[in-house]
């Protein structure tokens, strides 16, 4: 009877088998609650550590950052490129193994080309990737069929709670975005998070370091645009040794926005009458070094995010020769990496539903059509070639390190 009430709920929730606190679960279902109860009351007042270090609305800086904008774009596009394809591992006598795709109609490889009917594939990787850039997590929520994925769709970090047990161990996620709460299992989320010191339940968002700098340059532009829009600051005043009368004042005002509050007419001097000095008020644009400080936030954006300043409208110093170079150096160092992650997450919890008996399948993303990695792929090739040369690898070897 428990089991069946555990199968149902799972069954509803589009989930699996694998829970590390199953008897709990079942002890609490059976008490007649629901698992959303189950993770809503454990929840409460646990420190889960389930969201970044405090980023005031990262979604915020993707619309009011350019240059935040730039890297999160730049990131999302690169990883929804290369297309995943499954490859099929099977023994062939021997020791040799043959590697080959599994062909469109494999239930895998649909799944990866349309998650879902509202998400293609290169959609869900951008929503991934931007996720990750700006919370430091992504959750994909999974949909079974017979306890095999048939649909994957997003869920908004922002929207997302991670649930532990007493023992600190996942529980499940629940998902609350303002119309309705949906509770999940452990394994019925994909959940990717960058590297965070400070929690093992959450991610580290790549705002977090460059903040200061992001809202440094976003104040600087506010307070440009307010200086050329509103000052009705002189650059010179002349200053009198007569006090001024009630009426003198309210000339001087009348006179002070008549003369220089039009941004046509700012910075122009203004004599009060019977001056005998002059001074200087407040700071101008260059003593401010407004130009420095935008081009210090974008190198704070660019260091975080691991994006080189070209590809962040920074071209000023850009040439054909060192664009190619900074494009080779946003793969290799940030984008195949970051693909890597997503491999491991993919692989390790869609590909045990579909691998039968004496098959290995594995997820990998195709870089064949990347330009800015087959100059290496051609180092890679030159160099395997000399190891089967001296006897070091077969040829089997080195095509399997090839991806053929």
């Amino acid at each position: 009877m428990i089991s069946g009430v555990v199968d149902s709920v799972r069954k509803k929730l589009g989930v699996g088998s694998d829970v590390r606190d199953v008897d709990v679960v079942r002890r609490d279902l059976a008490g007649g609650r629901t698992l959303e109860r189950i993770l809503t009351d454990r929840l409460q007042g646990m420190d889960n550590g389930s969201g970044s270090p405090t980023v005031h609305q990262p979604g915020s800086y993707y619309g009011t950052s350019t240059a935040v904008h730039s890297a999160v774009r730049t990131l999302a596009e690169a990883v929804s490129r290369p297309k995943m394809v499954v490859w099929r591992e099977a023994a062939n006598g021997g020791n040799r193994v043959d590697r080959e795709r599994v062909g469109p109609d494999h239930g895998l490889q649909r799944l990866l080309d349309r998650p879902s009917p509202s998400w293609d594939s290169g959609e869900l990787l951008r929503e991934v990737e931007g996720s990750l850039a700006l919370w430091g997590v992504a959750y994909l929520a999974l949909s079974q069929n017979e306890g095999v994925v048939d649909e994957m769709r997003p869920l908004h970090a922002d929207n997302v709670r991670v649930v532990t047990d007493r023992g600190r161990q996942i529980a499940g996620f629940l998902h609350d975005d303002g119309n309705g709460r949906e509770a999940y299992l452990p394994d019925g989320v994909i959940w990717f998070r960058r590297y965070n010191p400070e929690s093992w339940f959450g991610g580290f968002s790549s705002l977090v370091p460059a903040r200061i700098g992001v809202e440094m340059g976003d104040e600087a532009l506010r307070y440009n645009r307010r200086f050329y829009l509103n000052s009705a600051m002189p650059t010179d005043v002349v200053i009198t040794n007569n006090e001024g009368t009630p009426e003198e004042v309210e000339r001087l005002m009348e006179e002070w926005d008549s003369r220089v509050y039009d941004p046509l007419l700012a910075h122009r001097p203004l004599v009060l009458g019977g001056g005998i000095d002059m001074k200087r008020l407040g700071s101008n644009q260059d003593e401010m070094e407004f130009i420095g400080a935008l081009e210090w936030s974008v190198e704070e954006v660019s260091r975080a995010f691991g994006v080189p300043k070209v590809f962040l409208s920074e071209y000023e110093d850009a040439t054909l020769s060192n664009i190619q170079v900074m494009e080779q150096f946003l793969w290799r160092n940030t984008v195949i990496p970051e693909l890597k992650m997503l491999e491991n997450g993919f692989n390790a919890v869609l590909v045990p539903g579909f691998e039968s008996d004496g098959e290995k399948l594995e997820i990998r993303f195709d870089l064949s059509d990347i330009e800015a990695v087959q100059e290496s792929q051609s180092e890679k090739a030159e160099r395997l070639s000399g190891l089967v040369k001296h006897g070091i690898m077969t040829v089997d070897e080195a095509r399997g390190e090839l991806g053929l």
